[in-house]
C-alpha cells in the first residue's frame, strides 16, 4: 500500500526535544508584509484563520555536530524584488527581506539556504545583510558551490560567498545540482581538486558540514553516496507526490533516497516540499479530500506536515516571499503534528488524483532561464498549471462553462506572459533541456501549451 514504509518505519511519537527560543531583533515589518499581524488571529496564505502564532514552539531536529536546527528552513532562492527608484531595472527589496528574516528568527527559524546563482546572483548579499543584524550564533547558513568551475574560480566563488554573507565560516556547504552523470560530477569537483579543497576547509572549521544537493539519476546518487563515508548531510527533493512516484526524467523516487540516506545516518535536507507550489495549488477534488479530515488546514500544511514527519529530516526548505506564507509555515511546525495512518491513506488517494492530471511538473526554479529567444518558460507553465489546478482546462467544447474558460485561458495567457515570450516562439533549440533539474521535456511541453492555445484561438469548438 502507498506509504506503507512511512507508516511502518517512521516513529510517529516524535521526541519533543527542548525547544530553543530564538530571540532577535523584533520584526520591523512593512505594512504590506504584516497587515493585521497585531491581531490574535492570523490569516494564512490560503485564507484560513491560524490563531496566535507561537514564538517558542518551533520543532527542532538534532543535526551534525549537535546542531539544533529548526524543522522549517528558509529557502532564499526567491527573495522579493522591486523596481529601482530610477526605473533602470530590478533590485532586491532589502527592507522586506530584513522584515521576513526578523520575523523568522523571532519565531524560531534558524536555517537559511542560499546560493551564488539565486535571484540573479543577489541572494547571498541580501541574505548576508539581513542575517548580519542578528547574533551569529542565532542562525545556520547554507550555501553552495554552483556551476562549472576551475579550481581557481571555484575557490573564488567560495570566498565571495563568505564575503557576501558577512561570515567567516559556513555552517552547511553543498556541492550544487549533483546527479546528471558521474562525468559531470568528476569534472566539476574531483578532477579539478575542488572537493579536496572543500574537505581541507572543513578540516580547518571554515566549513562545518559538507554535503550535496541531488538532482539526477539513481545510479549517480548511489555511486556518489558510496564514494565516501563522511558526507555530513544530503539535500533531496521530497514531497508526498514524489514519495513513490519518480519525477519525469528520473529513475528514482524520494522514498528510495530517504531510505538510503537513513541507513547511513546521513541527515536529510528537504527541497521542493510543495513541488514548486503545485501542491499548494491543488484542484478542488483534492481540497475536498483534505477538508474531510482537517477542515481548517490548507493544502500547503498537508504537504509540509508530510515532509517534516520522518525523523531523519533535518529541515524542510521553503522559499517564503510573502509574510502570510512564512506565518503559515511557522504555525505548521510550532510544533509539528506528525502525520497519522489515516492521513497517509488520504494522501495516497490524493496522489492518484494528482498523477493523473495534466500538470507540467515545473517548480519555477528558473534554471532554464534566460531563454536566448526570450521565452518566459516558467511563466508559460505557471499559467497552464493554474488553469489545471482551477479545473478550467478544457477537454472539449461540450465542457460546462466552455466560453468562459476559453476566454480566461487566452486573456490570462496574454496578461501573464507577453506575446513575444509565449510558447509559440519556441524554436526547439533544446538548450533548456539539460538545465532543468526536474528533467522536464521542456520543448515538448511548450508545444503542448502552444497547441492548446492555438486550438482555442482558431476554433470555437473542438
Amino acid at each position: 500500500m502507498l506509504y506503507e514504509f512511512m507508516k511502518r518505519d517512521i516513529n510517529k511519537k516524535i521526541n519533543r526535544r527542548n525547544f530553543l527560543k530564538v530571540t532577535g531583533i523584533g520584526a520591523t515589518v512593512t505594512a504590506a508584509g504584516l497587515m493585521g499581524c497585531k491581531r490574535d488571529n492570523r490569516v494564512s496564505a490560503a485564507g484560513n484563520i491560524l490563531g496566535e502564532i507561537p514564538t517558542d514552539k518551533m520543532t527542532y531536529r538534532t543535526g551534525p555536530k549537535g546542531d539544533r536546527v529548526s524543522l522549517l528552513g528558509y529557502g532564499c532562492m526567491r527573495w522579493p524584488t522591486r523596481r529601482k527608484p530610477d526605473g533602470s531595472g530590478m533590485e532586491i527589496d532589502q527592507e522586506t527581506v530584513n522584515s521576513l528574516v526578523d520575523y523568522a528568527i523571532s519565531h524560531g527559524v534558524n536555517y537559511f539556504d542560499t546560493a551564488p546563482v539565486y535571484v540573479q546572483g543577489w541572494s547571498e548579499a541580501a541574505t548576508g545583510i539581513a542575517l548580519s543584524r542578528h547574533p551569529r550564533e542565532s542562525y545556520y547558513i547554507a550555501t553552495k558551490s554552483s556551476g562549472r568551475n576551475t579550481l581557481e574560480s571555484g575557490i573564488a566563488m567560495y570566498h565571495k560567498s563568505l564575503q557576501d554573507l558577512q561570515v567567516d565560516y559556513l555552517d552547511y556547504y553543498l556541492l550544487h545540482n549533483i546527479g546528471r552523470s558521474m562525468d559531470d560530477y568528476n569534472s566539476r569537483f574531483i578532477d579539478n581538486g575542488l572537493l579536496d579543497f572543500f574537505l581541507k576547509e572543513r578540516e580547518a572549521g571554515r566549513i562545518r558540514n559538507l554535503g550535496w544537493s541531488f538532482h539526477g539519476n539513481v545510479e549517480v546518487f548511489d555511486e556518489i553516496l558510496n564514494s565516501r563515508n563522511d558526507w555530513d548531510f544530503v539535500q533531496i527533493q521530497l514531497n508526498y507526490q514524489d514519495w513513490e512516484h519518480a519525477v519525469e526524467g528520473r529513475n528514482v523516487n524520494a522514498k528510495y533516497l530517504y531510505e538510503e540516506l537513513t541507513k547511513r545516518n546521513i541527515p536529510v535536507v528537504v527541497m521542493e516540499p510543495l513541488l514548486g507550489g503545485l501542491l499548494a495549488r491543488v484542484q478542488q477534488q483534492v481540497l475536498i479530500e483534505f477538508k474531510k479530515d482537517r477542515p481548517n488546514d490548507s493544502a500547503a500544511q498537508w504537504a509540509f506536515r508530510f515532509a517534516g514527519t520522518p525523523e531523519n529530516i533535518l529541515t524542510v526548505l521553503s522559499g517564503m516571499v510573502y509574510m502570510e506564507h512564512l506565518q503559515e509555515n511557522v504555525y505548521t511546525y510550532s510544533p509539528l503534528q506528525p502525520m497519522s495512518d489515516q492521513e497517509y491513506s488520504i494522501l495516497g488517494e490524493v496522489v492518484e488524483i494528482l498523477t493523473n492530471t495534466d500538470y507540467i511538473q515545473c517548480t519555477t526554479c528558473e534554471y532554464c532561464m534566460p531563454c536566448k529567444y526570450g521565452l518566459d518558460i516558467p511563466g508559460i507553465f505557471a499559467h497552464y498549471n493554474n488553469c489545471v489546478s482551477s479545473g478550467s482546462l478544457l477537454k472539449s467544447s461540450s465542457d460546462e462553462n466552455y466560453k468562459k474558460a476559453r476566454r480566461e485561458f487566452l486573456v490570462g495567457y496574454d496578461r501573464s506572459v507577453p506575446k513575444l515570450r509565449q510558447a509559440a516562439h519556441c524554436t526547439e533549440c533544446e538548450e533548456c533541456l539539460s538545465k532543468c533539474p526536474q528533467r522536464i521535456q521542456i520543448t515538448r511541453e511548450l508545444q503542448r501549451v502552444n497547441a492548446y492555445a492555438e486550438l482555442l484561438k482558431t476554433r470555437s469548438e473542438f
